[in-house]
């Protein structure tokens, strides 16, 4: 991973430019960066993870280079063929405070850099949550066609609201749309969350559905056994996830590779930021989930499991024991990633909803994706061409 360097810019009292990984890292770890919950797609290993991508850290703030910062992003860089410009990506990111009613005291110098980066266009994934739905109440409103827009959400969050009105006054696209779908986005966009803070072992535990509880005890009574793997473990984790992948329908198109890097990379920069959590069962592997950290979240990545001894319900004994963790680990909130917008029983993805519905949590709409060009005739000739050229791949 490439590095691009350029030097800092100042727009009145706040100055940005690129800054070192410790000086971001201690950010992110300073009270005031801590209150902005980044998440791990922001932390500067990620730049090691993401092959085929330069990466710029940024800094903005009273005075980057020493520390004195109000905000961060990791940005990749994407290089159109042909060209010497860049599509530039911020996953799930700026790490800013959207609060902030001033959004351009910080938002128009990151573009203004990005641009003289040699950017064309900038993808962002504002923090916000947008709408949510309590388990509670999706259960019983399932039915035929039935999706997440259907349904009055339990709580419309006021900054989300806002914040996607200011973007859309700067001419920026949500990806996919306003509808209930995340189409366009490369990060999910419907999340399921189940809340940690202020709750003791014995609540999170109620909080789960009966079938969830009965599970969880069959799995105890059957003698699954549960425990925290290492790298060693990743290609029968890969295994897994080839076999789960080809049951359930979908594919995440990721190397073995990638997890190792993935799994080095991130736990280089924090040790235990990933772990591996295997469930065995008569000496052998019968599921594998990944855990994310950072700060007081904590994220449930990716799950995997084979076809057979599945009445053991392995799966469900892994998330007991990493919900028990991340509650151990002083987690506000512990992030089971990307849920389907269906409610529809008959469709195939809804499976994966109904399972995470199961542990008491809510769906959360996020923001979503944001887009724009970055201004010029030449930059949106070469965004509608870049467009193009990632619908044909």
């Amino acid at each position: 991973m490439s590095a691009l360097l350029v030097p800092p810019a100042r727009n009145g009292s706040l100055a940005l430019g690129t800054i070192s990984a410790e000086t971001y890292r201690a950010f992110l770890a300073s009270p005031v960066g801590a209150a902005l919950g980044a998440g791990f797609l922001q932390c500067p290993s990620w730049a090691e993870v993401k092959e085929g991508w330069r990466a710029q850290l940024l800094g903005w703030g009273p005075d980057p280079e020493s520390g004195d910062l109000t905000g961060v992003a990791l940005v990749l860089l994407r290089q159109f063929p042909g060209t010497r410009r860049y599509f530039a990506y911020l996953p799930e990111g700026p790490v800013a405070d959207w609060t902030d009613p001033d959004m351009d005291g910080w938002l128009t110098p990151l573009l203004d850099h990005l641009r003289r980066s040699g950017a064309f266009a900038v993808r962002i994934g504002p923090s916000p949550a947008y709408r949510r739905w309590d388990a509670t109440l999706l259960k019983p409103l399932t039915g035929p066609g039935r999706r997440l827009g259907d349904v009055l959400a339990s709580e419309v969050d006021p900054l989300g609201t806002a914040v996607a009105e200011r973007l859309r006054a700067r001419g920026w696209r949500r990806c996919g749309g306003d509808g209930s779908g995340d189409d366009g986005d490369a990060q999910p966009r419907h999340v399921f969350r189940v809340p940690l803070a202020g709750r003791t072992t014995e609540e999170l535990w109620s909080g789960l559905n009966q079938e969830w509880r009965r599970n969880v005890r069959r799995a105890q009574k059957e003698g699954v056994e549960v425990v925290v793997g290492s790298a060693a473990e990743l290609p029968e984790f890969y295994r897994l996830l080839g076999i789960t992948e080809r049951r359930d329908g979908f594919r995440l198109g990721r190397s073995l590779a990638y997890y190792e890097r993935q799994f080095a990379a991130l736990n280089a920069e924090e040790p235990g930021r990933m772990r591996l959590y295997l469930a065995r069962h008569g000496g052998e592997i019968l599921a594998a989930h990944t855990m994310i950290t950072v700060g007081r979240r904590v994220w449930y990545q990716t799950g995997a499991s084979a076809d057979h001894r599945r009445e053991v319900r392995p799966s469900n004994a892994l998330q007991w024991r990493m919900l028990l963790d991340a509650h151990a680990l002083g987690a506000d909130v512990y992030d089971m990633r990307g849920v389907p917008s269906t409610l529809d029983p008959d469709e195939r993805a809804y499976g994966l909803l109904r399972w995470k519905l199961g542990t008491g949590g809510q769906v959360v709409e996020t923001l979503g994706e944001w887009e724009r060009p970055l201004g010029g005739t030449a930059n949106q000739t070469l965004y509608r061409a870049f467009q193009a050229y990632l619908n044909r791949r």
